[in-house]
């Protein structure tokens, strides 16, 4: 479910993210492509597919044009992309897409293209293009206009590759030219004990990761995004959360996870420059074209949370090693303390062996880390009254190897007679985007 190690922490740094300029096209719109127009049979497709394609252009709405200046927005360029060591922000939408049956490279150069102009905007704070007053009133609006004077809010779109764009199918072969830049590493995930993952929930051609402060900002890009890659790719399924249940930077306090304990205490940190080129930046071990990016796992968790209410205390503690209100190792007394594994009492460990704290740590783990990034999610409720509730993991990584390998060591978790595997996902996550450029275009040269 989660990495809990425990390290000493490094003094504060500066982020990864480079001051940003606000940047417009030279020509005054993109001018969409056939497929993007045509994508929806009927005159309303007409209309959103062309929406789409306009909504990209300059990022300056007419109205609300200063909306998101300061310290709310989150620079759009740099060597990484945002949203991985950006302090994690209370709230997320996080989107799976597929690309369309009979789309080809053009179509998904283009996407791109769209998508990093639209991004630019959206994470300043700015309506897409006209905003909500189109020069004709019987067109579509060029932005949905919920997220109206709601500012940037610490908005962060990361943006992933899945790995079918580069193997293709059986039936479609090579469609996006793009088989031989497939990484070494990019390997599928492999089954997991206790995994019931729904279909529907899980994979995609391509994910994006948007993150604010408030949910309606994160829901508005991810809305807008979607309609900008009508005729090109489709919403497959996507996941609200709430409530970060991981820290990125040492100035932000532990959250806790809905089983009410504070989750992956030693999260690789956003001022751990070592850490974070050994662990999670792709590196000369990779293609160029994914140097200075990542992998990103997604896993969907069902919590039985009706079943942990009735634990004991002494129970709850024991499966997660950490104490409830503290959160320090139950060999220690502060949430830093690093967990002793060889402590004893009446000749019995005090971290319980098949505890969630010790089979994550580093330690049994040839040293891997991860940057974790989850939330919280409460989807309803089913008929028997029971809450549909649990974590939507998050994690960043140099390979998803990493990630498997501590997965592996959780089979014994006595955290799993309490939790579910139910969605998953991996995607490669491009370096940062230069002023200039679009996503992942080193993947195209």
């Amino acid at each position: 479910m989660a990495q809990d190690p425990a390290a000493d922490r490094p003094q504060p740094g500066e982020g990864h993210e480079t001051t940003e300029a606000p940047e417009a096209p030279a020509s005054g719109r993109f001018s969409p492509s056939r497929r993007g127009l045509l994508g929806i049979a009927g005159a309303a497709g007409l209309a959103l597919g062309g929406a789409g394609g306009a909504a990209v252009a300059t990022g300056l709405a007419r109205r609300g044009g200063t909306a998101g200046q300061g310290s709310s927005v989150v620079p759009f360029h740099g060597d990484h992309q945002a949203g991985i060591v950006t302090p994690a922000q209370d709230r997320l939408h996080f989107a799976s897409f597929k690309m369309v049956d009979g789309s080809g490279r053009d179509d998904l150069i283009e996407l791109l293209k769209d998508w990093t102009t639209a991004a630019r905007a959206l994470t300043q704070g700015k309506a897409l293009g006209s905003g909500v007053e189109p020069d004709n009133a019987l067109l579509p609006p060029e932005d949905t206009g919920e997220a109206e004077g709601l500012q940037a809010g610490h908005l962060t779109l990361t943006f992933g590759l899945g790995r079918d764009l580069f193997t293709g199918t059986d039936d479609d072969g090579d469609p996006y030219g793009l088989r031989a830049r497939l990484p070494e590493q990019f390997q599928p995930l492999p089954s997991f004990a206790f995994d019931l993952l729904e279909e529907a929930r899980s994979g995609g051609d391509l994910c994006i990761q948007a993150c604010a402060d408030d949910p309606q900002i994160a829901v508005h890009a991810i809305r807008n995004l979607a309609r900008i890659a009508v005729g090109r790719a489709h919403l497959f399924w996507s996941q609200l959360g709430f409530g970060r249940t991981s820290s990125t930077s040492p100035e932000q306090a532990t959250p806790g996870n809905l089983f009410g304990f504070k989750d992956g205490t030693a999260n690789v940190m956003s001022d751990e420059t070592e850490a974070l080129d050994q662990h999670i930046w792709v590196g000369e071990e990779g293609p160029e074209w994914l140097r200075g990016g990542s992998y990103l796992v997604a896993r969907r968790i069902m919590m039985t949370i009706e079943t942990w209410d009735r634990a004991s205390l002494d129970e709850q503690e024991r499966i997660v090693g950490r104490s409830k209100l503290e959160g320090a190792p139950l060999s220690g007394a502060r949430e830093f303390d690093e967990p002793d594994f060889q402590a004893e009492s009446d000749g019995e460990p005090v971290i319980d062996l098949a505890s969630h704290v010790r089979l994550a740590h580093p330690e049994n783990n040839d040293g891997a880390r991860i940057l974790r990034r989850g939330y919280n999610y409460v989807d309803g409720s089913n008929t028997l009254g029971q809450m549909g509730a649990g974590l939507f993991f998050i994690s960043f990584q140099k390979d998803p190897g990493i990630f498997s390998r501590v997965q592996r060591s959780l089979k014994p978790d006595l955290m799993n007679e309490y939790i579910r595997h139910i969605g998953s996902g991996l995607w490669a996550v491009p370096p940062g985007v230069r002023s200039g450029e679009f996503l992942a275009q080193a993947l195209f040269e």
